[in-house]
């Protein structure tokens, strides 16, 4: 297919054609997280899944830093390449590469001096704080990988290439679940087995990549630099938006875990069960917003808005078929997808919980599809203020519902606010992206 196909295909032809393999990429990774739940849950215990559900919180909020600095960088380049700026491409990519390299470094540092005091001030339980601890201090040694591949990633979706990083998360996740298998049931190294093994394959994964970008951009006419300071206003613009999305998401997640853990390990562990579940199912909508959001933005960069609407209808008919998909899988299966995380021992609350969290949740995959989109769109034209403005209001509704009515009326108030948080996070995007301000 050619390198325009953005610009120039069908849109529906064209973002399935591109999202497919983000999609699958995304599977790929998020069988990294699960491969840790469901193998330290059924062979190291109850507890041990609930330290990987306690550290998640926090880990997600460099994931979502690095996530949201990759898609604001690529929003950059995707408009180069459009444009055929292909000199000005290569010196974004590279300030990209180095900036957020250094920031991991940085981070990660911070991360390992305050892991166990962020747990303790989160009400994780006592009997999972060590082992939440252990695998938390080896995941932070492992963060300038996490970053550089997910920066890496954000590259070759902005040149239209998401076959590339596919490859790659195939590799390490089978390169993952092998070592998760070899440390956690062969050596007996517990939470710490599973964090070293997403560590290494992360690390070679990220490396790989790292070389293959390399190639790809030096068979490319035109020069580019190093460290280009005049680039980074452009990137920091729209990524600082939507690295303060991510993270402050991120950080509301970690205050509704707080309320989690006040229901103690058993409550924890069924709901890191359905939160990884969670994560899974939201995949096929998260990389469709990332498609809408290089599709707008490569073709804002080659002149052609009249196609953005028209892809944004395409997304939504994508969005749909997913959502069935998944609420039929959830409503049917969720007793049994719980249970692959939750040895056979386990606790009459955590499967409870667990079970109630995706029965629950399965319903609503569409709004977070349309949500997504709405803010793929906004995000590909550069259009920042309302869609931040959109995904705090989001937030604010998740963690005020649960701090407020879960202490007072069950656990299950967590998961009642997440669809309302989504429906308002789409009206308000989708309410900006009507008025044609983007445009501008």
């Amino acid at each position: 297919m050619r390198d325009d196909y953005l610009t120039t295909e069908p849109p529906l032809r064209a973002l399935a054609s591109f999202a497919a393999p983000m999609i699958a990429g995304n599977l790929f990774q998020q069988t990294y997280t699960m491969a840790d739940s469901a193998i330290v849950g059924q062979f190291v215990g109850e507890q041990a899944l609930g330290a990987v559900g306690a550290s998640m919180a926090l880990t997600n909020i460099f994931i979502c830093v690095a996530i949201g600095g990759g898609n604001g960088a690529s929003v950059v380049v995707s408009r180069y390449f459009g444009g055929k700026s292909y000199g000005r491409m290569k010196s974004a990519a590279y300030t990209a590469l180095t900036a957020f390299l250094l920031l991991s470094a940085a981070l990660g540092v911070l991360g390992l001096r305050t892991d166990r005091l962020i747990l303790s001030a989160l009400n994780t339980p006592a009997d999972v704080m060590d082992m939440a601890v252990t695998y938390l201090d080896i995941y932070f040694l492992g963060l300038p990988f996490l970053f550089m591949y997910n920066v890496l990633s954000s590259m070759f979706n902005a040149l239209g290439r998401s076959r590339i990083p596919l490859a790659f998360l195939i590799f390490s996740s089978l390169f993952n679940i092998a070592l998760d298998w070899a440390l956690v049931t062969g050596l007996h190294m517990g939470v710490a087995g599973a964090a070293w093994g997403t560590l290494i394959a992360q690390g070679v994964s990220a490396l790989l990549c790292f070389a293959v970008l390399l190639r790809q951009l030096r068979s490319m006419e035109g020069a580019g630099r190093l460290f280009a300071p005049d680039q980074l206003l452009p990137m920091a613009r729209i990524a600082l938006p939507s690295i303060l999305q991510q993270s402050t998401v991120s950080i509301g997640m970690m205050l509704v875990q707080s309320v989690v853990n006040s229901f103690g390990s058993q409550a924890l562990a069924g709901f890191s069960a359905g939160m990884r579940v969670e994560s899974m199912c939201v995949v096929p909508m998260s990389g469709i917003g990332n498609a809408i959001a290089t599709y707008t933005a490569q073709n804002i960069g080659a002149g052609r808005q009249e196609r953005v609407p028209k892809g944004g209808r395409a997304a939504v008919e994508l969005v749909a078929v997913f959502a069935a998909v998944i609420c039929l899988v959830l409503e049917l299966f969720n007793r049994q997808i719980v249970g692959l995380f939750l040895p056979a021992d386990s606790s009459p609350q955590a499967l409870a919980t667990g079970r109630d969290y995706l029965a629950f949740l399965g319903w609503f995959f569409g709004l977070i599809g349309l949500k997504m989109t709405a803010d793929g769109l906004l995000r590909g034209a550069g259009d920042m203020p309302v869609f931040t403005l959109a995904n705090l209001l989001n937030l604010c509704i998740r963690v005020a519902v649960a701090k407020l009515l879960a202490p007072r009326l069950g656990i299950a108030w967590v998961w009642y606010a997440v669809p309302i948080g989504w429906f308002v996070n789409f009206v308000v995007s989708y309410a900006r992206f009507r008025t044609g301000r983007w445009r501008r």
